[in-house]
């Protein structure tokens, strides 16, 4: 090739091409473009094989793409070439072409189609598929990261959740990392010797558990723990005697606050080496090491939040869950499982172990209806600590009713009773108060301070607030609201029916001026406060650890979250309640909590006798009468009416399936973020809720994945079932009204 070929338009004959050197001549010029060809340019990699010659052995790879859709969800084969066959090994990431018709076959090979990721599960002599095979495009690692284990967990999960497996693997398994994968993983670790009970003791059963973790044993509990910093220390030495045995353990909490606490547990305890955090806040290098150690077996211990419940634990002994109630614990993502009932089946699977199976441990402060159902039926026993026990560690719990309050000046005046100014008073002597806000902001809710009745926006109805201290606008449609005047009683002045914690930041700013005030919440959550007076401020979830424990803590505005409307109100506010309490320090150490709340009502009563699993109890008796999860089991079908009722009316639910509604959504606010399942702008999405009875889960989620699959298939989502538009399928949806 000459340089007059590569000359710009109009440029003379013999012009110096742009970019290159000065002086250079037309022949030096292509010899150094065909050197630079030839030494530095890598040429394409094969994308057809046309031609290529199989591999000599098991020449088939079968593959599951990274194709999400429920009518793709299936295996599907693809041809070896013999240059592939050393890397091309079951548990690799490969790329294969995936769309090609089969008209388009060249040489025995099928061709086009758009390259996809998958995952190589299987090398087999021959195909059940009678034409022509595209080859595999190329290996992209020669490391497995998919083993037989995850891949029954993963179909497992997508089958119990109506969804795809690729959907699935694409939460098991992190984005590759070459940086990372490059890296050799440590040598394992001997295990550690079996550790002393401690604290264990102060349990029935405690001890018991951790030797048969010990001996190799595959126990189950719910473990209610008693209040104080103890449990990040109890769950390291579940963990330690787990190891002790020769086998693997997996923890799996909530959030990265917790997953730290466990971490410096665990590490003091055993030391540097024996396990590995694997959280988001890790880095995706950082993370995607830990997580090839865990899978090498150089580390049988991992602790970390949501996305390890799928961690590939060689030997694993034991799997445990704390706070199974917080939301974290379940997915966002399709096909949206719950760290509990992936553990479950993880516990369950390992049943037929002849090594000894797998230990299930589900613990928290407060205790759920699930878990309460697995010691109901047998498949879990209870693991707790007597009534003495429960009474040493727990601290003074008092409640304010409406009637304290209505004959209260100090509530009157403000919305802090005299109790809760006592204890927070006499709390400060001795060390920081904490204060548990059940909204965030500045005056979320306002209401008619003559007649109480809520202040609403007159174009929407929707609820009025002030953030940040501003002026009067709606939450819902964003219109100002400076005129607003009571349409009840034409009252013009409002008061707050529940403060967010930045305005009772505040105000108990201006009642103790000597006292930092504090505040924790969701932009700025504070991870432990040092044992001195102080006023921490926090919203629930948010709660910082303090040094020695509060020595008071006042739970306001009990019924905002009682009232919420949903099933779960009164057990989430137990939990809260439970969660922020168990911070404080002990009735002997003075500790004493104050809950403004009515105190007839069950989980109040709950919280005042720490009965948490009793309360689970009763809730779990009245949900079998009226039918209600986690008794039965239940879907929500979500999208616009005229699709449910076509895709309802298609389905082959099972016969003793009972179909609740469609009723509609809430809209969502405007102007607030999109977040994840909210409908398009501009359309009303309503909601069905299918509900089986006990036994017949499975079938439902059968009947739902199949229906949707043959939806899919049809219309791409967009038709089909009689009506078009997304369905949306959720099976054992947190949220149920």
């Amino acid at each position: 090739m000459s340089s007059d070929d590569e000359r710009p338009p109009g440029s003379p004959p013999g012009a110096r091409p742009p970019g290159s050197p000065p002086g250079a001549r037309p022949e030096q010029l292509a010899l150094i473009r065909e050197s630079v060809r030839e030494a530095k340019v890598p040429r394409a990699k094969p994308r057809t094989w046309r031609g290529a010659a199989l591999a000599p052995e098991l020449p088939v790879a079968r593959v599951v793409v990274n194709k999400g859709v429920l009518h793709l969800d299936q295996y599907f084969d693809y041809a070896v070439p013999v240059e592939l066959d050393a890397d091309a090994q079951p548990g690799v990431r490969v790329r294969v072409r995936f769309g090609a018709g089969a008209h388009r076959v060249r040489d025995g090979r099928r061709e086009g189609g758009g390259l996809v990721d998958g995952f190589l599960v299987e090398r087999r002599a021959s195909s059940d598929y009678s034409g022509a095979l595209a080859a595999l495009a190329y290996v992209v690692s020669p490391e497995p990261v998919l083993s037989p284990e995850t891949l029954a967990l993963a179909r497992a999960v997508a089958d119990r959740y109506a969804g795809s497996l690729a959907d699935v693997l694409q939460l098991a398994i992190p984005p590759r990392n070459g940086r990372a994968e490059s890296r050799p993983s440590p040598d394992p670790l001997p295990p550690p010797p079996a550790p002393d009970p401690a604290t264990w003791r102060r349990y029935g059963r405690g001890v018991a558990f951790l030797e048969a973790l010990a001996s190799g044993g595959a126990p189950r509990a719910v473990w209610t723990a008693l209040p104080g910093p103890h449990w990040p220390d109890e769950l390291a030495r579940a963990v330690a005697a787990t190891l002790a045995s020769g086998r693997g353990a997996l923890v799996v909490v909530p959030d990265g606050r917790r997953a730290a606490r466990l971490d410096a547990a665990l590490t003091a305890l055993l030391g540097e080496g024996q396990h590995a955090l694997l959280t988001a806040d890790s880095g995706p290098e950082r993370r995607y090491r830990q997580w090839l150690a865990v899978r090498r077996g150089s580390v049988r211990a991992v602790i970390g939040t949501r996305a390890a419940m799928f961690a590939p634990v060689r030997d694993l002994g034991l799997v445990a869950v704390w706070d199974d109630g917080d939301s974290s614990h379940g997915d966002d993502n399709a096909p949206f499982p719950h760290v509990r009932e992936v553990l479950e089946l993880r516990a369950t699977q390992g049943a037929g172990d002849p090594a000894g199976g797998v230990a299930f441990l589900l613990g928290g402060t407060s205790c759920t209806v699930e878990a309460a159902q697995l010691v109901e039926s047998g498949w879990a026993l209870p693991l707790a600590a007597d009534r003495d026990e429960v009474r040493r560690a727990a601290p003074l719990v008092r409640t304010v009713g409406d009637e304290e309050l209505a004959r209260d000046e100090a509530a009157r005046a403000a919305r802090l009773p005299s109790l809760a100014w006592g204890a927070i008073r006499d709390g400060l002597r001795t060390g920081p108060v904490l204060v548990q806000v059940p909204r965030r902001g500045y005056v979320p809710r306002l209401a008619c301070e003559r007649c109480r009745t809520p202040a609403r926006c007159r174009h929407c109805a929707g609820p009025l607030e002030a953030p940040d201290e501003r002026e009067l606008a709606c939450r819902w449609c964003g219109r100002g609201a400076a005129d607003w005047h009571c349409q009840e009683c034409g009252g013009v002045r409002l008061r707050a029916r529940v403060v967010g914690a930045r305005r009772t930041a505040e105000e108990l700013g201006r009642a103790f001026p000597a006292v930092p005030v504090r505040t924790s919440g969701r932009d700025h959550v504070l991870d432990a406060v040092p044992d001195r007076p102080a006023v921490v401020v926090s919203t629930p979830g948010a709660e910082p650890v303090a040094e020695g424990g509060y020595a008071a803590a006042l739970l306001l505005d009990g019924w905002a979250m009682l009232n919420r409307p949903d099933l779960r109100a009164g057990e989430e506010a137990v939990r809260r309640w439970l969660d922020a309490a168990a911070l404080v320090r002990p009735q002997s150490e003075g500790g004493t909590v104050v809950v403004v709340a009515e105190p007839t009502l069950r989980p109040v009563q709950a919280l005042v006798r720490w009965d948490p699993a009793g309360h689970a109890r009763r809730e779990l008796a009245e949900r079998a009468e009226l039918g209600f999860p986690p008794v039965s089991r239940m879907a929500s079908v979500v999208g616009p009416r005229d699709a449910i009722e076509g895709f309802l009316a298609g389905a082959r639910l099972p016969s003793e399936a009972e179909v609740l509604g469609p009723v509609p959504l809430p809209v969502p606010p405007a102007g607030r973020p999109r977040r994840p399942g909210d409908p398009p702008v501009g359309e009303v999405w309503e909601r069905a809720l299918v509900r089986v009875p006990p036994g017949s889960g499975a079938a439902l989620a059968a009947a739902l994945k199949a229906a949707q699959a043959s939806r899919l298939a049809r219309g791409a989502g967009g038709g089909g079932g009689g009506g078009g538009g997304q369905i949306r399928i959720r099976i054992d949806p947190l949220d149920i009204g």
